[in-house]
């Protein structure tokens, strides 16, 4: 990392001259980026601001570091180090370092041009994109490209730019075979665990799915979270590749490896604004694709109330935008609107979500979780030619029928170290329960995503893998007075009495007419 920085400090145009010898002060906390604490008025008399650049000098070491002062924490001749540089530096308190002012880095001109809503070149996103993944740039620099994109948006060729760029950023994935297929949800529906159908569906077909996939942000369980109640998801690319080889399928957190890692840096600060740009999801998205060798990629864009895609408007012109940019980036995709309007699946949260997805393998379960994960398996086999146009529904349905699935299933579980004898029975739910009623007779006229996840977050989920909602009850469904509609489970009293206070102002489930209330 120093020795690229230290090659980037070339490309400076213009050097201050400005430089002096501070004592170390370790900081005992992790930045997760290079940050040094100055005397506040030591630096200024250095021409030295918070927000800006210094070069740090150690011995034969040097990093680029952000800048923050300080008129009480640090005593002029001193230097505030985070663990981060200290361990890479083996820096002690004490130590003489040597601080040398540096201008801004080139990409602000970049993201400036992108506020004044410029076109940028491939190489000018792609030195963003390094400055990013460098952490050579602040949180607020970073919050400035991904507003000037969410703003201004992205052309296609700046979303494909950034998506190889984001590729670069990490490690690849080459299995040395062909096809391989993906898939991927936009996401926002509660339950919706197709992708552990989906993989054993494909891989027992014949055909290559290294699925990475993401742990739960805002959403009661992500499918990483779901398939760790069964096994180990947590693996590096070598494992991955082994395992992919031999079973043609996996099932493993994406963060437990190095792919496309700039990605997860521009999440974390798009997080708390829920800033989403468009160009930026493209290209979160198509670029993982990318990175383990993708070709051909079935997209799920659920579009109804309550998930992140409102209207069938905006969901074709997202499916339609996937197409073209996953074509001008080598890549076959398919995007299929899909019905968002309420959960898949009858549980919410890892467990309750494991013991459906067994159950639909072994031939019961929900019948909309078998119905689509069927139906994203058989485009995907037409869309590689494993199956012709028309014909991807039944091929996939007699692999699931015929035990195929299941079978595969088990082989991945115990590949990734799991038990392949597993049952449901042997899923353990929250001991603690309560129930909710209805306190009038009607139909349900919709059940909210958005709700349900947040009171599996309440009660627990993803964290306690025993926590979430059952759902007895689904949009259409006659209710008598009385009658369970859903059961909430924790893994302890304290969370379930949370969720079940959070359930006096919240309305996961509506009537027809009338709200349902009673709980007991």
């Amino acid at each position: 990392m120093a020795e690229f920085r230290e090659k980037e400090m070339k490309k400076v145009d213009v050097w201050k001259l400005k430089k002096y010898v501070c004592k170390v002060k370790r900081m005992d906390i992790y930045a997760g980026k290079p940050i040094v604490i100055l005397n506040k008025e030591e630096a200024k008399e250095h021409d030295i601001y918070a927000g800006y650049r210094t070069k740090l000098n150690f011995d034969s070491k040097s990093d680029v570091a952000i800048v923050d002062v300080s008129g009480e924490l640090i005593r002029p001749g001193e230097v505030g180090i985070y663990n981060d540089i200290a361990d890479e530096f083996n820096l002690q308190n004490g130590d003489t370092v040597h601080i040398e002012h540096l201008d801004r880095p080139e990409s602000i001109t970049h993201i400036k041009k992108k506020l004044d809503k410029g076109t940028l070149r491939e190489k000018e996103v792609k030195t963003i994109v390094t400055d990013i993944m460098k952490d050579r740039l602040s949180d607020v620099e970073t919050s400035a490209w991904i507003t000037a994109a969410y703003i201004n948006g992205l052309s296609d060729e700046e979303i494909v730019a950034l998506a190889h760029a984001t590729v670069e950023s990490g490690d690849r994935l080459d299995l040395g075979k062909k096809p391989v297929l993906d898939k991927h949800c936009i996401g926002g529906v509660a339950g919706n665990r197709t992708t552990m159908l989906i993989v054993p569906i494909i891989a027992a077909a014949g055909l290559y799915i290294p699925k990475t996939s993401s742990r739960s942000i805002t959403s009661a369980s992500g499918t990483a979270d779901t398939m760790e109640v069964l096994a180990n998801v947590t693996f590096n690319m070598d494992e991955l590749k082994e395992m992919v080889l031999k079973a043609r399928g996996a099932m493993v957190w994406g963060g437990g490896m190095a792919l496309a890692p700039v990605d997860d840096k521009l999440i974390r600060v798009r997080h708390p604004l829920s800033l989403d740009p468009e160009g930026m999801l493209l290209a979160s998205i198509l670029g993982k694709k990318k990175s383990v060798g993708s070709q051909y990629v079935l997209i799920d864009v659920p579009v109804g109330r309550g998930v992140k895609v409102p209207y069938i408007e905006k969901g074709h012109h997202l499916a339609k935008h996937f197409i073209e940019v996953g074509e001008k980036m080598g890549m076959s995709i398919e995007a299929l609107i899909t019905d968002g309007a309420e959960p898949v699946g009858h549980g919410v949260g890892p467990a309750l979500e494991c013991i459906d997805v067994l159950d639909a393998l072994d031939g019961k379960g929900p019948s909309d979780l078998r119905h689509k994960s069927v139906l994203m398996a058989g485009k995907l086999l037409e869309l590689c030619g494993k199956a012709d146009r028309g014909g991807g529904y039944n091929a996939a349905q007699n692999i699931l029928d015929s035990g195929k699935a299941m079978k595969k299933f088990r082989e991945i579980i115990e590949l990734q170290e799991g038990d392949p004898k597993v049952k449901t029975s042997d899923i353990e739910v929250g001991p603690h329960e309560f129930s909710y009623e209805s306190d009038v007779g009607g139909s349900i006229f919709h059940i909210d995503n958005k709700t349900v996840s947040k009171i599996a977050r309440i009660a627990g989920s993803p964290r306690d893998k025993g926590a979430g909602v059952l759902l007895h009850k689904f949009r259409g469904d006659k209710v008598q007075k009385g009658e369970k509609v859903f059961t909430v489970y924790a893994e302890s009293a304290a969370k379930l009495k949370f969720a079940e206070e959070a359930l006096e102002k919240l309305e996961p489930v509506e009537m027809r007419k009338i709200l349902l209330g009673s709980m007991k």
